[in-house]
C-alpha cells in the first residue's frame, strides 16, 4: 500500500496516514496513451493537498461504497459475468471461486494481532487510535476510527527461510513452521508495533520496516500521548474573517485589485501538515532482529531514517560476503530535526539536503549487525544534465476531476533488485525506473518511464531472463474499490515492459479480468514468479480481488491461467482485507491475507497449465526467498523438466504430433529403465534433431524451449 486515507492525513499529519492514501472513489476521466520514455522534464509542483483539505471539511466516510465511475472513451472494464463477480460476503464464511488453484489451508490471525472489536466506541478502538496520535479529533467519522484501528493490526508482506515463513503485520511479525505446508503451525508472534512491518530475512537476521508514529525503540505497545485536538476556535475565527472579506469584496476590488488576487492565492495554498510532537523514544526506520533462537527474536539494531521505512529491499553483493545492504523506501512525512538531526522536508530550492527525492542505503555487517548504519542516500531522481534533484515527474495522470498536472517524483515505494544481472527496477510513485546496482552503495539510474494511466507506481518484477519488467499501479492506495465493471482496465493494472540495452519499452497492460464489488478493495499488488520452465508466469495478489496467475511470456499478450477469490468481507461497507502478497515458495503459493490470516495454496492442472509443468516448477528449491531480492532461477536437468517442455511444444504446435508422441514415449521409457544406457542413447539422439528444429522455430519462445529440452536430454538426471 502507499498511503492512508486522505481524511486522516489532514487530521493527523502522521505516518499512519502516509502509509495508505485513498484516492476517493469518484467519476474519473483521463488520458489513455501508452507510457512515455524518459525525456527532458521540468520539475513539477508537489501533489496538492487540496483533496485532503476537502475530505476533512466534508467529514465524510471515505470507506462507504460509492458509484462506479463512467468508463473513459476507448476503455473497457472488468467482466461482471465472471464467477468471481458476485460471491457471497463474509469474513470466514465468504463464497469462494477458483480455477487451477486449490486452497489448502487458512491459518487465522493470532490473537496478538486481532483488534477484537467491531464497535467504534469500544475502548479498544479508542486506545489504539489514541496511541497513533489521533485520539482527540472529533471530526473523524466513527467508521473511519474503526478502520484506522483495524489497520493497526493488518497483515503485510512475507519472507521465507528454510522451513520458516515470516508474516509481517502492522503490529509486529508472526513466524510459522511450514515444513508441512498443509499443516503449517504458528511458532511465535513478536509484538512490535509501527507498521507496515514488511519483512526480509538473511541467515540469522530478520529486518522489519517501520514508519508509523507509534513505533518505539523498545517495541513497546503504549505508543505516545495523543496529539492535541485541532484548534477549532481559531478555525472558526478564520472562517468569520473570510466571510467578512467576501462581503467587502466589491469595495476591495475598487481599491486594490492586485491585493485581492494575492489574497485569493494565499487562500488556495495547501495548509501545512501537522506533525507529531518530537519524541526521543520514537522509532521510524529499519529494525534488525537476531533470529538464531527462532521462537525468541531479539532486536539487535534499529536504524533511524528521516521518512521511516515504508518498505525495504535486501541487497546482496556477489563481491561482498561480509555485508548485506538495505535499500530503504520512505513514503511518509519527514520527521522534525528535533526528533532526528539533519532531517528536512523542504523543497529542493529551499534545502538541497532535503530528505525528499532520495532513497537511503543501510550497510549491515553480517557478523556485527549492531553496527548497521546509513552509508549513502542516492539521489535517484536527479537530472544528470542540470543537477536538479527533482529531475523526474509523473507526466500527469488521471484524477477525480480529470487530467492532473505533472507532479514531482520524490519517493520510491518498492525496489526490486536482481543482483545476478546487476539491475534493479524501482516503482517510484510517479515513475518506473531502472537502476544499475553493480555498486550497491551507489545505484545509478539508467532509464525512467511514466504513464498517464498510472496513478501510483507500486512494485516491480523481472522475468527470469531479465528481458521483461512487470510494474504495478496501486490506484486508490489499496483501500479503494478499483476492479468494478466500470473501472478502466488500464488503471490499477500491471504494465509490462520489454527490457533491452538498459531501456524499457512498453508492451501491454494486464488487469484482473473479473469485476469485484463496490465494497472490495482491489488493485494490483505484490506477486512473484512461478518457476515453470519455458514460460514467464507470475502469481499476484489483488487484495479482495484474490489471487491471479498471469502468463506474460508474450509481453504483448498477457493472459490469466489460474485464480482464487473470496466474496467481500462486508456487503454494505468497505472493510480492508484480501491478499496483500501472493508468493510461490518451494512448491506452494502463500497468501498474506490482511484481515483473515495466512493462506496456503497449490496449483492444479488445467488446459492452461499441465501437471508436468507444475511438477517441473516444483523441482526448483531455494534456501530462502525475499521477493524484492529476486533470485536467478535454474532448473535441474531432470526428466520432469523435459516433460514440461514437451507439453509446451505440443500446445504451441512447434513440433508435429508424431514427434511429440515419440519424445513422450522415449522419456517414459528412460524413467522406467532408470536411465539405462540404451534409453540415454535414444534421448541424446533426439537432442540433436531438436537443436536443428530450434533454428527454424516459429517463435523465439519455442526456439528457446527446443534448445532447453535438447540440453536436458543430453545429460538427464533422475
Amino acid at each position: 500500500m502507499n498511503r492512508l486515507p486522505s481524511l486522516a492525513l489532514c487530521v493527523v499529519g502522521v505516518a499512519l496516514v502516509c502509509s495508505f492514501a485513498v484516492n476517493r472513489t469518484q467519476a474519473q476521466a483521463g488520458p489513455s496513451s501508452a507510457p512515455q520514455q524518459e525525456q527532458a522534464q521540468k520539475p513539477a509542483n508537489p501533489p496538492s493537498e487540496k483533496d485532503t483539505k476537502d475530505a476533512e471539511d466534508e467529514g465524510k466516510d471515505p470507506f462507504a461504497p460509492e458509484p462506479a465511475p463512467t468508463l473513459p472513451p476507448g476503455m473497457t472494464g472488468s467482466d461482471a459475468n465472471d464467477p468471481r463477480a458476485k460471491l457471497a460476503p463474509g469474513l470466514y464464511e465468504a463464497g469462494e471461486a477458483a480455477m487451477g488453484i486449490e486452497h489448502v489451508l487458512l491459518l487465522k490471525k493470532p490473537d496478538a494481532f486481532q483488534l477484537g472489536a467491531t464497535d467504534p466506541d469500544d475502548p479498544k478502538v479508542q486506545k489504539i487510535v489514541g496511541q497513533l496520535g489521533m485520539g482527540n479529533n472529533k471530526k473523524i467519522p466513527k467508521p473511519v476510527l474503526l478502520m484506522i484501528a483495524q489497520l493497526a493490526f493488518a497483515n503485510s508482506d512475507l519472507a521465507f527461510e528454510g522451513n520458516h515463513l515470516f508474516q509481517g503485520n502492522f503490529y509486529g511479525v508472526s513466524i510459522f513452521d511450514i515444513a508441512d505446508p498443509a499443516k503449517a503451525t504458528l511458532l511465535t508472534s513478536l509484538v512490535c508495533p509501527g507498521g507496515q512491518g514488511d519483512v526480509s530475512v538473511y541467515k540469522n537476521l530478520l529486518f522489519m520496516s517501520v514508519e508509523m508514529p507509534n513505533g518505539r525503540l523498545d517495541c513497546g505497545v503504549e505508543g505516545f500521548p495523543p496529539e492535541p485536538a485541532p484548534p477549532d476556535e481559531d478555525k472558526d475565527k478564520a472562517a468569520d474573517k473570510d466571510k467578512d472579506k467576501d462581503q467587502d469584496k466589491d469595495k476591495a476590488e475598487d481599491k486594490d485589485k492586485g491585493g485581492d488576487k494575492d489574497k485569493d492565492k494565499d487562500k488556495d495554498k495547501p495548509r501545512k501538515r501537522r506533525l507529531p510532537a518530537p519524541q526521543k523514544d520514537r522509532f521510524r526506520g529499519v529494525r534488525i532482529f537476531d533470529i538464531s533462537d527462532i521462537r525468541n527474536p531479539k532486536q539487535v539494531a534499529a536504524v533511524q531514517t528521516c521518512r521511516g521505512s515504508h518498505t525495504h529491499t535486501l541487497v546482496t553483493d556477489p563481491n561482498d560476503k561480509e555485508n548485506v545492504y538495505i535499500y530503504v523506501s520512505g513514503t511518509s512525512f519527514v520527521r522534525q530535526p528535533e526528533e532526528l538531526a539533519e532531517c528536512s522536508g523542504e523543497k529542493p530550492d529551499k534545502d538541497p539536503n532535503t530528505a525528499l527525492f532520495r532513497i537511503d542505503v543501510i550497510k549491515v555487517p553480517v557478523a556485527a549487525p549492531q553496527e548497521a548504519k546509513i552509508v549513502s542516500s542516492p539521489r535517484v531522481f536527479i537530472d544528470p544534465r542540470t543537477g536538479a534533484i527533482n529531475g523526474l515527474n509523473n507526466g500527469g495522470t488521471h484524477g477525480k476531476k480529470g487530467a492532473e498536472k505533472p507532479a514531482d517524483t520524490d519517493q520510491c515505494h518498492d525496489i526490486t533488485v536482481y543482483s545476478a544481472i546487476g539491475l534493479a527496477a524501482g516503482a517510484c510513485s510517479g515513475n518506473g525506473i531502472l537502476l544499475d546496482i553493480k555498486d550497491p552503495v551507489h545505484p545509478k539510474r539508467l532509464d525512467a518511464v511514466n504513464d498517464p494511466n498510472y496513478s501510483y507506481w507500486h512494485s516491480a518484477s523481472f522475468s527470469n531472463d531479465g528481458s521483461k519488467v512487470v510494474f504495478t499501479d496501486e490506484w486508490g492506495g489499496g483501500m479503494g474499490a478499483r476492479c468494478r465493471p466500470n473501472d478502466p482496465n488500464k488503471w490499477g493494472a500491471d504494465a509490462i515492459f520489454r527490457l533491452k540495452d538498459d531501456k524499457l519499452t512498453f508492451a501491454n497492460y494486464y488487469k484482473l479480468p473479473s469485476a469485484q464489488a463496490d465494497t472490495e478493495n482491489c488493485v494490483a499488488h505484490n506477486g512473484s514468479l512461478i518457476p515453470v520452465p519455458g514460460r514467464d508466469i507470475e502469481v499476484q495478489a489483488w487484495y479482495q480481488g484474490g489471487i491471479s496467475v498471469m502468463d506474460f511470456t508474450d509481453p504483448a499478450n498477457p493472459f490469466e491461467i489460474a485464480y482464487f477469490d473470496r466474496g467481500p468481507i462486508d456487503s454494505k461497507m468497505l472493510v480492508l482485507g484480501g491478499e496483500w502478497s501472493a508468493y510461490w515458495y518451494n512448491g506452494y503459493i502463500y497468501g498474506s491475507e490482511i484481515a483473515r490470516g495466512l493462506d496456503v495454496f497449490q496449483l492444479t492442472p488445467t488446459k492452461f497449465l499441465t501437471q508436468n509443468e507444475i511438477d517441473a516448477a516444483k523441482t526448483v528449491l531455494v534456501a530462502d526467498l525475499n521477493v524484492q531480492n529476486q533470485q536467478k532461477i535454474k532448473w535441474p536437468a531432470k526428466l520432469a523438466v523435459a516433460k514440461a517442455y514437451v507439453d509446451q511444444l505440443s500446445r504451441s504446435e512447434a513440433l508435429p504430433a508424431s514427434r511429440i508422441a515419440a519424445l513422450r514415449k522415449a522419456i517414459t521409457s528412460a524413467e522406467s529403465s532408470h536411465l539405462n544406457k540404451s534409453s540415454m542413447a535414444k534421448l541424446k539422439g533426439m537432442a540433436t534433431s531438436l537443436e536443428k528444429s530450434a533454428a527454424t522455430a516459429k517463435t523465439p519462445a519455442d526456439s528457446e524451449r527446443l534448445h532447453a529440452l535438447a540440453d536436458v536430454l543430453q545429460h538427464p538426471s533422475a
